[in-house]
């Protein structure tokens, strides 16, 4: 059986893959301002959540000052923010929603696998439709303030 500590490098390995990947075109500065406002906003998020209990992450391979889950929150979390970036940077309205809701489910879809056969997180008062809900939140949150910033120049 594969370890809690083994999964989470898989998954940090995967990240840091699909961070490198994600900044293969233009604007990168771009691509960074999100993936930075993604990662500060989500730590606030689950540091707040964490210190409430309303969950938990009992394995996690940094000690940080928190008990928050640095994976998440400053690697997968920011890295499909990117990509969700990427997928609306031509996007009205609509398109921001219906594609954080998919992007929502996917990390979502993760999560729930992971709190239930793993060790890696577990909920105490919270469950998949809040991660959903804020995900969703989260992301279109920064869109819309990173639209309504003045382009990046070189």
């Amino acid at each position: 059986m594969i370890s809690e500590e083994s999964i989470l490098w898989i998954l940090i390995s995967i990240g840091v893959l699909l961070f490198v990947y994600s900044l293969r075109k233009p604007p990168i500065k771009e691509w960074l301002l999100f993936f930075l406002l993604t990662g500060y906003l989500s730590s606030i998020i689950g540091v707040i959540v964490v210190e409430e209990n309303l969950l938990s992450y009992p394995v996690n391979l940094f000690n940080t000052h928190f008990d928050s889950s640095f994976t998440y929150e400053y690697i997968l979390f920011p890295v499909l923010g990117i990509y969700y970036y990427q997928s609306t940077y031509r996007s009205g309205w609509l398109g921001f929603i219906v594609k954080a809701a998919v992007f929502s489910s996917i990390i979502t879809i993760m999560e729930y696998f992971l709190e239930r056969y793993t060790n890696l997180i577990h909920y105490i008062s919270w469950t998949w439709m809040y991660t959903f809900i804020s995900t969703i939140f989260v992301l279109v949150l920064i869109r819309m303030i990173v639209k309504f910033l003045p382009p990046v120049k070189n």
